[in-house]
């Protein structure tokens, strides 16, 4: 087979030539791709990723206290105010459980319940029915978008008294650094600092049904004549090496990668928050040398 370059070059000429003289023009389709280069996140256009530590962590904030004696285990960057996705649906998840609303009650996703911040996708689609109590798992478990905003909007008030409760609850807790706009965390102008999501996820442990629908691995709901299978969003949950007592996940381009949790490492229960994490594992990867560099160096007493 011949190749035909997409340069003008001029044919070598041969006895074919010139019995056939006839020049063979040829076009070359050139495949364009398409290259996405994702927005910086505020922490990397602040320079945060340059903050040395000495686990060299890939995300930018990094805080770890042990929950009984609040003892500062690590600390990077800890009181930097910064966009935090979808760990606004603790807070969200806090309001609705304390709140003894009915959960078996039916809530319908409506258009307004439709992303129009990101364009993100769901699987609930407008008309979809499902109860108070398994929008609340899917919020929690699956980082479920719709119905995180499904449970803010029909909250008693609405949804603008939902998120005045959001921010009444954050100043109650002594989160200073909190503010939230929307119970999704699609919004990058939801935002907060390690030490208050430290605070948040402290009090919403004492919570037994949000450490339960956080910290489960899977979950079905009916949909019509078929069934939604949805799973965590943190691999962790499902590692026998981690024992995780409540936990969050989230992203949005703005935030980086971000994950809060309570987990019981070497003996000592540890509260953990990784915001504006680099990479999709990074956050994982980090909890991860945190546990190891624990059991090493902060073990605590075996327990009798």
């Amino acid at each position: 087979m011949t190749s035909v370059s997409s340069h003008a070059e001029t044919p070598h000429k041969n006895k074919a030539d010139k019995t056939k003289p006839s020049v063979v023009k040829a076009q070359v389709k050139r495949k364009v791709v398409k290259v996405v280069v994702p927005k910086p996140s505020f922490g990397q256009i602040a320079g945060l990723h340059g903050t040395y530590d000495h686990l060299d962590l890939k995300s930018s904030v990094a805080y770890v206290i042990d929950q009984d004696t609040h003892e500062v285990l690590l600390s990077k960057n800890d009181q930097v105010v910064l966009p935090i996705a979808s760990i606004t649906k603790l807070m969200t998840g806090l309001l609705i459980s304390g709140a003894n609303l009915p959960l078996d009650e039916s809530i319908t996703i409506t258009q307004d319940d439709v992303d129009t911040e990101k364009g993100s996708s769901s699987r609930l689609r407008v008309g979809t029915t499902l109860t108070r109590g398994e929008l609340l798992h899917l919020a929690l478990m699956a980082s479920e978008n719709r119905a995180a905003h499904a449970l803010g909007r029909t909250y008693p008030g609405g949804l603008s008294v939902f998120v005045e409760l959001m921010n009444a609850k954050a100043v109650q807790l002594g989160m200073r650094d909190t503010r939230y706009v929307e119970p999704t965390g699609l919004s990058s102008r939801n935002q907060s600092s390690a030490k208050d999501l430290a605070t948040l996820v402290g009090f919403a442990y004492n919570d037994p049904m949000l450490r339960e629908l956080s910290t489960s691995a899977s979950y079905e709901v009916e949909v019509g004549n078929h069934t939604l299978q949805y799973r965590t969003t943190n691999r962790l949950v499902k590692n026998p090496n981690w024992e995780i007592g409540i936990q969050k996940t989230g992203y949005i381009s703005e935030a980086g990668q971000c994950l809060v949790m309570q987990a019981k490492v070497a003996g000592r229960k540890l509260i953990m928050v990784f915001l504006d994490s680099a990479g999709k594992l990074s956050r994982i990867a980090d909890a991860e040398r945190v546990r190891k560099w624990v059991e090493i160096h902060h073990a605590g007493r075996p327990q009798t």
